[in-house]
């Protein structure tokens, strides 16, 4: 695929997230950091939550998944952060930025899809726990994952095709430390104003799409526990839930933000980009294994099972 009237153009600039050698040699430490920890982490819960059969529930098995869309989100855009702040020319190519403006909105799109099924998990749990086993059968669940990932899929190719119908002149410079949707509209010489209503419906449909559940869900399940007359049992029940929304306030906030508000080419924008896509997917694995006795118990015991 290739840009329409472009022929002038093969590839971008970025401008990073620095210009000063030490600056970018101290940010090349904290995301190499980062990303490794986002590698083992996520790995971890993966090989975990796989070979201990007391975490092959529904709530783990979204887990696992959002451990492998965590993976496939920072490497979109963290392994080529570390090669341009090693280099003195960060430039990207138009395929290049296509693919990352594909894999940014589809890793994205999952995760909040992912997010919002946990939700129901959690509903499900709390306000239905004698059915909770035939509300959430392996096929439901099966059946939301391949949703998430197939709605993701068509939101991004949405994007990808309004990328793609940008025209753009002599300008090349992008304002960020990777391609997203956004960034792209200074460069464009052409109207965008179709471009950006699409962006923005498509970016509400999604995000709303998925948050009103979340919110409605955890509505009832708030409802349900404030009605146990145990203390005991209500801490119990909103402990269940810390982890995923503590997770959901990190993604949204940051993402809402970044989408629904104009670029403004500030550090701001950098911020929450790097939020979501690089701090959010090391953060997860954390908070939902730092407070999860299930998850230390299976740790340890597929400790013992594989090491000697």
């Amino acid at each position: 695929m290739a840009w329409r009237n472009h022929s002038a153009i093969t590839q971008f600039l970025l401008t990073g997230l620095s210009d000063d050698p030490l600056i970018e040699a101290l940010l090349f430490a904290l995301f190499l950091g980062i990303y490794l920890l986002t590698m083992t982490g996520n790995l971890t819960m993966l090989l975990v939550i796989g070979a201990d059969s007391h975490l092959h529930t529904p709530m783990y098995f979204f887990l696992s998944n959002l451990s492998c869309i965590d993976l496939c989100f920072s490497s979109v855009t963290v392994p080529k952060l570390l090669k341009d702040l090693l280099s003195e020319r960060k430039s990207i190519s138009v395929g290049g930025c296509l693919a990352q403006v594909f894999f940014v909105f589809f890793s994205s799109g999952t995760e909040a899809c992912l997010l919002s099924a946990m939700a129901y998990d959690r509903h499900a749990a709390i306000c239905h726990p004698l059915l909770y086993s035939q509300v959430m059968r392996t096929e439901l669940c099966v059946r939301l994952v391949l949703v998430s990932w197939g709605v993701a899929s068509l939101n991004a190719t949405i994007i990808v095709l309004l990328a793609v119908n940008l025209d753009f002149c002599e300008a090349q410079t992008i304002h960020h430390y990777t391609c997203e949707l956004p960034a792209l509209f200074p460069l464009s010489c052409s109207d965008i104003s179709i471009t950006v209503d699409v962006l923005l419906c498509s970016s509400l449909l999604h995000g709303l799409g998925t948050f009103i559940p979340i919110f409605f869900s955890y509505a009832r399940i708030v409802s349900t526990v404030l009605s146990i007359s145990s203390t005991t049992g209500r801490s119990k029940a909103f402990s269940t839930c810390s982890s995923h929304l503590t997770a959901v306030i990190l993604f949204f906030g940051s993402g809402f933000l970044c989408y629904l508000m104009p670029p403004s080419g500030s550090s701001l924008d950098l911020i929450l980009s790097l939020q979501y896509s690089a701090l959010t997917p090391m953060l997860n694995p954390l908070i939902y294994s730092l407070k999860n006795k299930e998850v230390k118990a299976a740790v340890k015991r597929t400790l013992r099972k594989y090491l000697p």
